[in-house]
Parts: structure tokens; sequence; C-alpha cells
């Protein structure tokens, strides 16, 4: 098996050698269609012919973001909620189900959207939008179900945050930076919110969320488009639409100075995190702050050889490891984030000077255009290669359009990361990464006492049912 450094080297080689030739051998073999139903429902079917699957994945414009306070949490114990069966599935079944015909199916929550997906062969498509329309308009939810899966929800926030120092200090720098805006508000929710919650919360929040208005279904893999279009008239298409809850804006005042938390949690190290306010995408076309921020984040650690690896972990040692990074498409608002695990022998305060020095030598100096050569060859290569997966297709088409832009965006924002220029790089630097709008979060290790501390979880608040 490949390594991770050798696999991201022959993925920037080839994409900075035959990219032109990748990309225009896979748009042969892909085109994207939309349709609508009277009821609001969006299909989005995306043809992919390499191997006789598909994938099916519906989308919900209803996260943890749209959540009131007392009820943190609802989105993802809704979602839960969702494999509990209706008149015609049983409890549990929903999973066995398509596992019988050899398919596989998840769920996930997230800050701007909860979503439902199948993978299975292309034939078995009617059997995925039959069981996904069925809970969409008739999940049953049952006060004993809820209290079952309450407990399951309370010990899931255990496992993966409060047991988790690197978890606990991700979600107390959100709480930080953020006043107003609810992404400072974990998708997981506040335990005394868990605590506390009814089944008439996961009642309301179905109600007033899941309707075919508010759902986009994204269909990727070997099939004819009029085909889906026709099963999902099918199966969605009796299903009414709801008025759903005006949604009013929630702007994040601007921030005044620097803020500071420090996290005491058992751990075996310690660790920094520094998060700048920063402005997300927009306009597809006329924006290009969000794309240099991008290839900052390249510069910094978009590979092996990027400045915070090359220079602070190998050449000065100050760190174990440290890295940088940033999300330009979302709902909320957006922030440029460096991470770090001072060496040993080595403090929070020096590592900090140590990642302040690498940001003032960008502002100062910028960036070689050999470098941000290839930091851009790994950024495009990575966005490029993901689109082999029909799945990953998914995944970017649906948060795309829930994040109110569009799949036809995707080569768009592929040539602007392209056209970004050394300049720009240090421009955005200079402009967003300072004192002003940073928070600073820092882990102070305590004795585990014995315990071993649980390996970090991946990104986002996921259900395996």
């Amino acid at each position: 098996m490949l390594s991770g450094t050798i696999r991201r080297a022959l993925a920037a080689i080839i994409c900075a050698i035959a990219s032109l030739s990748l990309c225009v051998v896979h748009a042969a073999e892909t085109q994207t269609t939309e349709y609508a139903l009277k009821n609001g429902l969006r299909i989005i079917v995306r043809e992919d012919h390499r191997a006789p699957t598909v994938v099916s994945m519906l989308w919900y414009k209803a996260g943890s973001m749209d959540e009131v306070n007392g009820k943190t949490g609802v989105a993802h114990v809704l979602e839960h909620m969702m494999f509990k069966g209706t008149e015609t599935v049983p409890a549990e079944q929903f999973s066995k189900i398509i596992a019988n015909v050899g398919g596989r199916v998840n769920a996930f929550t997230a800050r701007d959207a909860t979503g439902y997906h199948e993978q299975l062969h292309k034939s078995q498509l009617p059997l995925a939008f039959r069981l996904e329309a069925d809970r969409m308009a008739n999940l049953k939810l049952s006060r004993d179900e809820f209290d079952k899966e309450i407990k399951v929800v309370m010990e899931e926030r255990r496992l993966r945050t409060d047991d988790r120092p690197q978890a606990l200090v991700h979600e107390q720098l959100m709480a930080t930076a953020l006043v107003a805006h609810p992404y400072r508000t974990p998708t997981v929710g506040w335990m005394s919110d868990l605590e506390n919650m009814t089944w008439q919360d996961a009642r309301e929040w179905y109600d007033h969320w899941y309707a075919p208005n508010n759902a986009i279904l994204v269909v990727v893999g070997d099939v004819v488009p009029r085909e889906v279009f026709a099963l999902a008239e099918k199966y969605f298409g009796g299903i009414k639409k709801k008025v759903l809850p005006e949604r009013k804006p929630q702007n994040e005042p601007p921030q005044l100075g620097t803020r500071r938390i420090t996290v005491k949690a058992p751990a075996e190290l310690p660790s920094l995190v520094m998060g700048y306010r920063a402005p997300i995408l927009h306009d597809v076309d006329k924006d290009w702050e969000p794309y240099a921020l991008e290839m900052l984040a390249g510069v910094l650690d978009g590979h092996d050889a990027a400045r915070l690896n090359s220079d602070l972990v190998r050449r000065d040692k100050i760190a174990q490891a440290a890295g940088a990074g940033y999300e330009s498409t979302q709902r909320g608002p957006g922030m440029f984030v460096l991470t770090g695990v001072p060496a040993v022998g080595k403090t929070i305060p020096e590592l900090e000077q140590a990642l302040r020095r690498e940001v003032a030598r960008i502002v100062s100096d910028g960036v070689s255009e050999e470098e941000l050569k290839r930091a851009s060859a790994q950024v495009v290569s990575s966005q490029v290669f993901q689109r082999d997966s029909i799945y990953f297709q998914a995944m970017l088409i649906g948060s795309l359009e829930i994040g109110g832009y569009s799949y036809e965006a995707m080569d768009i924002m592929i040539e602007k990361l392209k056209q970004v220029t050394a300049a720009q790089v240090q421009e955005v630097a200079k402009k967003y990464l300072i004192d002003e709008t940073l928070t600073v979060a820092v882990l102070d290790p305590q004795p585990l006492e014995g315990r071993k501390p649980a390996a970090e979880p991946a990104a986002g608040v996921r259900h395996v049912q």
C-alpha cells in the first residue's frame, strides 16, 4: 500500500502533468441534469457510467445552525430517529433492507444540513427512493423509541466530545469566537439540552423541516436521467409541500480584539488552535479572496514540503505537528485556522510565536511563484481526484447546493483556484490574519489518571446505523 506521502506526491505530479486530459476525459463521461417536482423537491442527476452502481443522497436544508437555544442537538437526534421506522418499515429495518440487496446506508448531521444516502446497484435505486420517500412523509416518532435513542446520543456526545480533548478544544474555540451565530453551538448539542429534550422536540423539528420543498435529491452513477426523474415522480411526487419556518438573518457582529480560552482536560500533550475570522465565498465568478485563502492554506499546509511542516516541524523542531485549514463554502461565517502541537521541550507560547512568524513572513515577503505552483497543484489535484468517487461527487453537489451555490460552480471554482496569484495570497494574509479577528484556544493537559486517551474522531458528526 502506498504511503500518504507518496500518494500526495503522485497526485500532485499527475495533476500538474496531465490534469487537462484527465478533466477532459472525465467530463466526457459525466453529464449533470436537473429536474423539479411540483411539490418543490429538486432532483440533480450526474451520470457516471464507469460501474453499475449508484449513490442516492437526500439532503435536507436543516442543520444545527437552524436550531434554537435550549434545543441544540435536535437535528442530530432526529437523524437517529429517522431509522426508527414507519407504518410499513419496522424500527431498525431500513439499513437491513438495503444491506440485503448488497447496498450500504449512512446518514450525517452537519451545521448546514442533514443528509441520508444509499450506495447500491443501479437496479435497486427504486428501493432507495421508496424507503426515503416513506420516511420523509410517514416517520413514526414514539416516546419509547425516543427515550432509548436519546441515551445513545448522549453517550455519543461523551465519546466524541467530552472524552476527546481536541474535540473539546474545537467546541470551546467556536463558542468563544462567535457570540451570536449558531455555528457557536456543537452539532451534537450541549449535554444539558440533550438531557432535557423531549420526543415532541424531535417531532416539531421533523414537522417543520422535513418536506420536499426543503430537500434536494442528488443521484450519481450509472443511470439515465429521465428514468431517475420518473422514479422520483412516482415515489416523492405525492408528498405535499409545507410552509417552512421563516429564516431570519443571524449575522455575527464584528470582533473587536483577540479572544483567548484555555481548556483543561485529561490529555498527553498540549495543543494550540488559532482561528481568524475570514470571508466565505458568495459570488463564485466575482469573488477572489476565498480562493486566495484556500491557496494560503495550501502554501502553509498543502503538502509535505509546505511551510509549517518544513519550517516548524523539520527545520526548527518547534512543533511535533502544525497545520492550516479553511472552508470557503458554507452557510455561516468562515474561519481560517492554524493548529499545532509543541515539540518536546517547547511551550505553547513558543509555538504561537512561531506560527505568528510564519504568517508575518508571508505578509512581509509574500510567496514565490514556485511555492504557489506546488500548492496550486496539490489543492487542484485534491479537487479533481475526489471526483473519481461517485460518493464524493454527490457530496460535492449537495454541499454546494445547500450552501446556496450551484453544482455548475464546480469547474468554475477549480479554474478560479488556478488563477490565484502570489500577490493575492500575500494580500489576504495581511488583511485577515490579524489580532483583531483572532481567537486562541489552548489545551492545558491534565493527568490521565490511568485512562488511555481516546483516538480523535473524524470531522463532523456522523450516525452509522
